[in-house]
């Protein structure tokens, strides 16, 4: 099976440093401004956010096309929300929202087959510790 890689650099202080972010096919700023407040770049839980709709939107149409409803296209964007708890900063739930072309399939069938992408997908298995992923599936 393939093993799939990034790379970060990070140079100077938390507060006045910065970094650089790589993988295949992107490279890109990011410091704590971008992470913690409106500034320039991306930022880990961006990254995550990505890797997440990326990998549910594939479990989606796969559980989909295995249940004989291939989609036409879903559309998804996860939300990740960072706190700073008692014990540092966590991801603390991930909002997924979902639209689906799925000709013949109806929003209940829709919204199932959503959760079990929600349940099963590897990216939301491999993020067991965030107490809340929830999935909002839209039948377009």
């Amino acid at each position: 099976m393939p093993v799939r890689s990034a790379n970060a650099i990070w140079e100077g202080s938390i507060g006045q440093g910065n970094g650089t972010m790589k993988m295949a096919a992107w490279e890109g700023p990011y410091s704590a401004a971008s992470r913690f407040e409106e500034g320039e770049g991306t930022n880990p839980e961006e990254l995550l956010a990505a890797a997440h709709a990326g990998c549910f939107s594939m479990a989606l149409s796969s559980a989909l096309t295995r249940g004989g409803t291939p989609p036409t296209k879903i559309d998804t964007t996860a939300h990740v929300h960072i706190e700073k708890l008692e014990e540092g900063w966590r991801v603390v739930k991930i909002e997924l929202a979902t639209r689906g072309e799925v000709p013949g399939l109806d929003a209940a069938g829709f919204q199932t087959a959503a959760e079990g992408a929600k349940e099963n997908c590897p990216i939301s298995k491999a993020l067991g510790a965030v107490k809340e992923i929830t999935v909002v599936a839209t039948l377009v």
